[in-house]
């Protein structure tokens, strides 16, 4: 293969007859480099760049040195910048809490700007006061109720999920809290084990974990005997009692029939905190709202008194 050549290196500058600009003076296998001029617009545009730079270094704060940087005649800093930014922040959340302080949680719907700030701010407090609890997604697990559902013990609507944040459930010495006491139907002999096997095939029926049978039907016996109290003849629960829907497969301790038969046996009890002595009466406000918003929410109903408590007087 030739070698290429680059024989005109040191040739000189000549003019180019076809654009009649000088040349660079190299030459590389026959193509040779005009040197041709920059644009004005260019230049000027360059020359622009530079003192724009200049009048900036005057201005701004941009030269470092040994213990600070230069200040700038303007007197501007990031650091300035971000205090303005923090305090309009501040003083726009101080007038948020100031109206979601005062105004009743189930007239929020009404304001939808104050409705999404309530949510925002109660998205932040749930990551650091229930995530360890309900996850991070809000789906629960076994033992901790899942609140994306439609599926609640107490109820869904904002004033209803305002009081369970406040009292807590089954909380010491809330006179308030969420209260109730599924009777240990095996371990305090109400039940027999057969009995107990017996209801445990009728509540696995009524959600289609196992078929109607003989088992099943003594076990409807049973149960509107000792269940239909708090659990509603028709099995779907009684929010008075915080006593769950049986009938539509969704489970707080797995729906096996191991897990219900030990569910009648020796019933687990769950407790939340009354975070009314925790967290301040506007972040409870915003968690109720967040939890409502997750997709589960109901429209606003009058709240029953938990179980226990002194009615309200009339106004």
């Amino acid at each position: 293969m030739a070698n290429a050549s680059n024989s005109s290196a040191g040739a000189g500058r000549r003019v180019d007859a076809a654009t009649n600009t000088e040349t660079v003076g190299h030459e590389w296998d026959g193509i040779e480099e005009l040197d041709t001029p920059m644009p004005r617009w260019w230049l000027w545009t360059f020359y622009a760049t530079i003192l724009f730079s200049i009048g900036y270094v005057i201005a701004y704060p941009a030269i470092p040195g040994l213990h600070q940087g230069s200040q700038g005649l303007l007197g501007w800093s990031s650091r300035s910048q971000l205090d303005k930014e923090l305090k309009s922040a501040a003083s726009d959340r101080a007038r948020t809490v100031a109206v979601l302080r005062t105004m009743p949680i189930e007239d929020l719907p009404k304001h939808p700007e104050l409705m999404h700030a309530a949510v925002a701010g109660g998205a932040a407090a749930f990551k650091v006061n229930c995530v360890q609890c309900h996850g991070a997604g809000a789906a629960g697990s076994n033992g901790f109720p899942n609140l994306n559902d439609d599926d609640w013990l107490w109820g869904g609507d904002l004033a209803t999920i305002q009081q369970t944040l406040l009292h807590g459930i089954r909380q010491p010495g809330d006179v308030e809290t969420r209260m109730s006491q599924m009777p240990a139907f095996g371990k305090d002999g109400i039940l027999t084990p057969a009995q107990i096997q017996d209801v445990t095939s009728y509540v696995l029926s009524l959600s289609g974990k196992e078929r109607a049978s003989a088992a099943s039907g003594r076990g409807a016996a049973v149960f509107q005997a000792n269940c239909a109290v708090c659990h509603g003849a028709d099995a779907k629960g009684s929010r008075q009692f915080g006593a769950p829907n049986l009938s539509d497969a969704i489970w707080l301790y797995a729906g096996t029939r191991e897990a219900v038969s030990a569910q009648v046996t020796n019933p687990r009890h769950g407790v939340m905190p009354a975070w009314g002595g925790r967290l301040d009466p506007v972040t409870i406000k915003m968690l109720a709202a967040y939890v409502h918003s997750l997709g589960g929410g109901e429209a606003f109903t009058q709240a029953s008194p938990p179980i226990g408590a002194p009615s309200p007087s009339p106004r």
